[in-house]
Parts: structure tokens; C-alpha cells; sequence
């Protein structure tokens, strides 16, 4: 059975990982731990129960904020004017030997789960993704995430307003 459970160095076998992009390798096995003992973000892995040491895949997330001006029209309504409270999934990968097998639909849908949970704890109205290349923008677009007017790399998924 599949899990999604936080990174636990000791626990979770970081070497072994290859998504076939080296920064979201060198991401995970150099920086993620020590980004949660210094509270810039918190990484989440996929692992399967019967290899729990076994990373699938893993997502980021850290605190962050969008300018207004940033944000579409239509979602600028009703917002003051400074900027956005925000959840940013810094990095999403899967391995390659697991790729095409859903895991990235799953692990997004996992953080934005998160995302609506912490809607309810704290003030958050966007999860931000900064997109490596086009086919990872349009892999977000396809999920409603929306192009910021600062760049189509960085794109935003409004969390709703109620």
C-alpha cells in the first residue's frame, strides 16, 4: 500500500533516488533534510509498505507569498492590497523506474490536500509552483494552475475562497 508519510533521513533511502533530473536528485539526497532542521520547507516522500525505506517520489513545501499584480483579475477579487499568503511547492519528482504510473497526479493531489488543510489553520490562498521547463508548466496547467504575469514558469492554484 502506498503512503505518503515526511522525510525521515534515516529512515528513507535518499541515495538511491533518480529522476533522471539532477537538481531534484541532488535536492533530495543534499538539501531536504537540513531545509527541515532550519524550517525553510518540508519534504514529502512516497513510499510503498512493503519497501518503506523506498523512495517513489516526493514533493516540497515552504511558505511563501505572490504579489497581487501577480495573480489573475478574476482572482484578485475581494483580496487587500499587499501581497498573497502562500504555500510554495518548491520540487515534485518520481523516480524514472516509476514514472507513467500516476505517482506525480498523486503526490500533487496529496500537497494540495495539505494545502486545503492549512487553508483552514492559517491564511493561505494559493499553492505557487515554480515549473523546471515547459513540460512540467503544462503538467500543472492541466491541473488548473494558472501562468503568474511575472513569468509562465511560475504558476498558482487558487485554494478557494470559502
Amino acid at each position: 500500500m502506498l503512503a505518503v508519510e515526511p522525510l525521515e533521513p534515516k529512515r528513507h533511502d535518499r541515495d538511491r533516488f533518480a529522476c533522471g533530473e539532477p537538481t531534484l536528485d541532488a535536492y533530495l539526497r543534499r538539501q531536504a533534510a537540513q531545509h527541515r532542521r532550519d524550517g525553510i520547507s518540508t519534504t514529502h516522500v512516497l513510499v510503498d509498505d512493503v519497501q518503506p525505506s523506498h523512495i517513489i517520489g516526493y514533493y516540497s513545501l515552504s511558505a511563501a507569498q505572490l504579489l497581487l499584480t501577480d495573480l489573475l483579475e478574476v482572482d484578485r477579487k475581494r483580496l487587500p492590497a499587499y501581497p498573497v499568503p502562500a504555500v510554495r511547492m518548491g520540487r515534485l519528482a518520481v523516480a524514472a523506474c516509476e514514472q507513467g504510473k500516476g505517482h506525480g497526479d498523486y503526490l500533487l493531489a496529496h500537497a494540495v490536500a495539505r494545502c486545503l488543510t492549512l487553508r483552514t489553520q492559517m491564511g493561505v490562498r494559493v499553492l505557487l509552483v515554480d515549473a523546471l521547463h515547459e513540460k512540467a508548466a503544462s503538467f500543472y496547467r492541466a491541473y488548473g494552475f494558472r501562468d503568474t504575469a511575472a513569468t509562465s514558469q511560475a504558476l498558482y492554484l487558487p485554494l478557494g475562497t470559502g
